[in-house]
């Protein structure tokens, strides 16, 4: 394989770099939904729907608001 005498190497570099972070935080991000029990159907499918559509800005707002959602008020009255 040949270096692309146009393109300098860390150039490659730097962008495999980038593109393994946002892959990371993608999966990261789908997890963390995932596991979340508090979400109701609606608010999970649309964060994987913001995480997937937006790969880099979908993460950030996740990990930035979603993970400090406060969750739901319980239906449930204490005595």
């Amino acid at each position: 394989m040949t270096a692309n005498p146009l393109l300098p190497v860390w150039f490659d570099i730097v962008w495999t770099l980038v593109l393994a972070v946002v892959v990371v935080s993608l999966v990261l991000a789908l997890v963390q939904i995932a596991r979340r029990r508090d979400l109701d159907a609606v608010a999970r499918a649309a964060w994987v729907l913001v995480v997937i559509i937006a790969p880099i800005i979908g993460p950030v707002a996740w990990f930035a608001i979603g993970r400090r959602l406060p969750p739901p008020p319980s239906s449930v009255v204490d005595p």
